[in-house]
C-alpha cells in the first residue's frame, strides 16, 4: 500500500481535490452564501492539489484565472491584477540579484570566508555552515542558498569521515551539518525578501491596509531573531540530538583554504556585483530617509530592486575575452534560471486572497478559529504560530500564507487587536517547518541527496517546530508593540 500510494500520490491527490470541490460546491455543508461557497470550493480544489503537488504548483495557482471568471467570482481582468501585483515585481528583483550573485560565484567566496573564520572542529564547522547559510539566505532565495552550501557540506564531510575511525561521531556530525544547511536556510528570517511568506505578507497587509512594513523595521526587529533562531539550532543539533565529539582537522581546514584559493583574488564582475548588493541593501535600509529629505523621486522596495535588476543588465562586467564583445553582469540568457513558477505561485495565492476577502468567508472562517482561542493575547499567538508551522509541513509555506493571511487579519480583528500580531508570527512560523521533506525546498534537497532518514527528520523536526513556536510567539508578543513602524 505505501508503494502504491507513493506511485499514484499525485493521482490520487487529483481526484480527493476533484472530489471535495465538488462536493463542496454541490451540498455548501457550511451554509455559506452562494458566491463564499464557490470560493471554498475552489480554495479546497487549490490546496488539495498544492499538498499532493498533482501538477505543478505554479500551474494550480492559474486555477484563478480560469474558474473565477467562469463562476463570476471575478472578473478575468480584476483575477490578472493579483499577478502583477508591485510584491511579484519585488521578488523578480530579487531573484535578478541573486542570479547575479551566483553567476559569478560571489555566494562562495563569501561562504566560504566565513567558515574559513570559524575553524574546523567539529562543532565550529557546523557553526560556520550554519552562520554562512543564515546570512546567505538572507538575501538570496532558500533554495539556491541549500543548493550552493550543500556541495561545500558533502566536500567537508568526505574529509572528516577520511579522519575519524569514530563511525558513530562522523554520522552525527554528518547528519548535524547537511541539516543544519536546510534549517539555517529556513530559519533566515530577517528581511522582507528572505523568504516568499515573507514578501507575501508585507504584500497584503500593503494591499488590504495600504501600509507598508519598511524594510529597516522589519530588520531591526527579526535580524536578532534570525540570529536567536539559529543559535538555538546549533545547541540542539550539536548539543542534544546529533553530538559529536570531533576535533580540529588541519586536512578540513586545507580543503577550505584550497576552495578559497581556487577563487582567487575577487574579480571586477565580483566586485561590481557586490558594489550592486550593497547599494541596494543601503537603499532598502534608507528609503523612507531618502524620501524625506527630497520630493523629487519616491523610492520603495519595489523600485529599489528592479533598479538594481536593471542596472545588472546595464553595467559591463569587465571580465575582458578575446575576439568578443564585453559581456554584461547579467544577459537574458542567465533569467533561465530565474524561479518563474515562484512568481506564478505568489499571483495565484494574492488572486485566493483577494477572493477569501471579497466573499467575506474570511470573516467566517476567523470567526470559528475565535471559539478555539481565548482573550490570552499570547496564547492566541502560540496557536496561530503552531497552526502555521505544522501545516506548512504538508502544504507549500507561500500558499499557506496566502490563505491564512485574511483568515488571521480576521481573526485580530474580531479580538480588536492589531492584525500585525497574529499575522507576523504566522508568517514567521510558516517558514520554519522541519519535519518533512516536503515542508520547504530546503529540506527536500537535503533529505533527497543526503540519504537522511524520514524517522531522523521527524525527529529532529517536532522537536525545532516546538521550540520555534516558543521563540516566535514570545518575540512577536513582547516586541511588536515596541515597535512604532509595526502597528497598524
Amino acid at each position: 500500500m505505501p508503494t502504491y500510494y507513493k506511485i499514484h500520490r499525485k493521482e490520487i491527490g487529483m481526484v480527493i481535490g476533484l472530489l471535495l470541490s465538488v462536493v463542496c460546491f454541490i451540498t455548501n455543508p457550511f451554509t455559506l452564501s452562494h458566491h463564499a461557497n464557490q470560493v471554498l470550493s475552489v480554495a479546497f480544489l487549490m490546496i488539495i492539489w498544492w499538498i499532493f503537488e498533482t501538477v505543478p504548483m505554479a500551474v494550480t495557482a492559474l486555477i484563478p484565472l480560469v474558474l473565477f471568471p467562469a463562476f463570476g467570482i471575478s472578473s478575468i481582468k480584476g483575477v490578472a491584477q493579483s499577478y502583477a501585483d508591485p510584491i511579484v515585481f519585488l521578488f523578480m528583483g530579487g531573484f535578478f540579484i541573486a542570479i547575479a550573485i551566483e553567476k559569478w560565484n560571489l555566494h562562495k567566496r563569501i561562504a566560504l570566508g566565513i567558515i574559513r573564520i570559524t575553524g574546523t572542529n567539529g562543532n565550529r564547522i557546523i557553526l560556520g555552515f550554519i552562520m554562512a547559510t543564515g546570512l546567505l539566505s538572507l538575501w538570496l532565495s532558500n533554495t539556491a542558498t541549500t543548493m550552493m552550501m550543500y556541495p561545500l557540506a558533502v566536500s567537508v564531510i568526505q574529509v572528516v569521515q577520511n579522519h575519524n575511525k569514530n563511525e558513530k561521531n562522523t554520522q552525527n556530525f554528518s547528519l548535524a551539518l547537511l541539516l543544519s544547511i536546510a534549517y539555517a536556510s529556513n530559519f533566515a528570517l530577517g528581511t522582507v525578501i528572505a523568504t516568499p511568506p515573507n514578501v507575501a505578507y508585507v504584500g497584503y497587509i500593503k494591499d488590504r491596509f495600504n501600509y507598508t512594513i519598511s524594510f529597516s523595521d522589519w530588520m531591526v526587529l527579526f535580524l536578532p531573531l534570525t540570529l536567536i533562531l539559529l543559535l538555538m539550532l546549533y545547541s540542539v543539533l550539536v548539543k542534544i540530538i546529533h553530538p559529536n565529539n570531533i576535533q580540529h582537522n588541519n586536512e578540513a581546514s586545507d580543503t577550505i583554504k584550497k576552495s578559497q584559493h581556487q577563487l582567487g583574488k575577487i574579480s571586477r564582475p565580483e566586485a561590481r556585483v557586490l558594489l550592486i548588493f550593497i547599494f541596494t541593501v543601503l537603499l532598502w535600509i534608507s528609503k523612507d530617509l531618502v524620501n524625506k529629505w527630497q520630493n523629487f523621486i519616491t523610492l520603495d522596495d519595489t523600485v529599489v530592486a528592479l533598479l538594481s535588476a536593471v542596472l545588472l543588465f546595464i553595467i559591463p562586467s569587465g571580465n575582458k575575452k578575446k575576439n568578443r564583445k564585453p559581456e554584461r553582469l547579467l544577459i537574458w540568457r542567465d533569467t533561465q534560471k530565474m524561479a518563474w513558477d515562484i512568481l506564478l505561485l505568489f499571483g495565484g495565492g494574492i488572486a485566493l486572497a483577494n477572493a477569501l476577502e471579497a466573499s467575506q468567508l474570511a470573516n467566517e472562517l476567523a470567526n470559528g478559529l475565535a471559539y478555539i482561542t481565548t482573550g490570552n493575547l499570547l496564547l492566541v499567538i502560540i496557536i496561530i504560530c503552531a497552526i502555521s508551522i505544522f501545516l506548512s509541513e504538508v502544504i507549500s509555506n507561500l500558499a499557506l500564507v496566502m490563505i491564512l493571511s485574511p483568515v488571521v487579519t480576521s481573526l485580530a480583528l474580531s479580538l480588536h487587536i492589531d492584525p500585525l500580531l497574529l499575522g507576523i508570527p504566522m508568517t514567521l512560523s510558516a517558514s520554519c517547518s522541519s519535519m518533512l521533506p516536503m515542508g520547504t525546498p530546503p529540506n527536500a534537497i537535503i533529505f533527497a541527496r543526503g540519504n537522511i532518514k524520514i524517522q531522523t527528520m521527524m525527529k529532529t523536526g517536532f522537536v525545532l517546530n516546538v521550540i520555534c513556536v516558543i521563540i516566535i510567539s514570545l518575540v512577536c508578543w513582547y516586541f511588536i508593540p515596541m515597535m512604532p513602524g509595526m502597528r497598524l
